[in-house]
């Protein structure tokens, strides 16, 4: 790709996740993404990323595999919560830079993104660190509840780690100042959700 067009590409991504955190990745308008990229072709984005979706699929991509850059996938002895930590702190150390924080914004609009709930994964995380770090974990956690319980679970903590991180990232972007320190605020995070995960089922408890 020639490196007028990469520069192109990288600015109408930048753009794009501006757009999408701040307007909606329905509500935010191409024209707009176009000219904060600069550019005078309002078919920017279509030349370069095919749509809308190929766009975003695109911020996606970027950000997936930035993360899982930082991943690793503990050995099942450390148990559960390790697990819960591999996948929570690389997603979180995204609260670190603008661009981060804009994902996580974006994240949160996503119905279901991983695919988790349905028991396929979707194509973003298909093959990767962090698809690889779900499965692990919805394996494991099945063992405990059985496989559609343990789907449904970690469905929710996804659900519950993306909204919790997009408020965390608004609330950065606005200067507030933060009640925790990210490395606390992360430990704290990781206690909740590996409690919740493994949470008795109150059908077993009879509550």
């Amino acid at each position: 790709m020639a490196r007028d067009a990469t520069v192109t590409r990288a600015r109408l991504l930048r753009a794009g996740e501006q757009r999408f955190a701040r307007h909606g990745v329905t509500g935010a308008r191409m024209s707009d993404v176009v000219r904060d990229a600069g550019q005078a072709n309002d078919s920017a984005v279509g030349y370069h990323f095919g749509s809308r979706q190929g766009l975003l699929d695109a911020i996606v991509a970027k950000h997936v595999a930035a993360m899982d850059a930082r991943r690793v996938l503990p050995a099942r002895d450390e148990g559960l919560r390790a697990l819960v930590d591999a996948i929570v702190a690389p997603t979180a150390a995204l609260l670190s830079e603008e661009d981060g924080r804009d994902f996580l914004r974006i994240t949160e609009q996503l119905a279901d993104w991983s695919g988790v709930g349905s028991g396929h994964q979707a194509a973003p995380i298909r093959g990767t660190v962090i698809g690889t770090q779900l499965e692990a974990l919805t394996r494991r956690l099945g063992e405990r509840v059985g496989m559609p319980l343990a789907r449904e679970r970690v469905a929710l903590m996804v659900t519950f780690l993306t909204g919790a991180l997009a408020a965390r990232a608004r609330s950065v972007e606005s200067g507030e100042r933060q009640r925790m320190a990210h490395d606390r605020y992360v430990d704290h995070l990781v206690d909740v959700l590996a409690g919740a995960l493994t949470a008795r089922s109150s059908r077993a408890t009879g509550a």
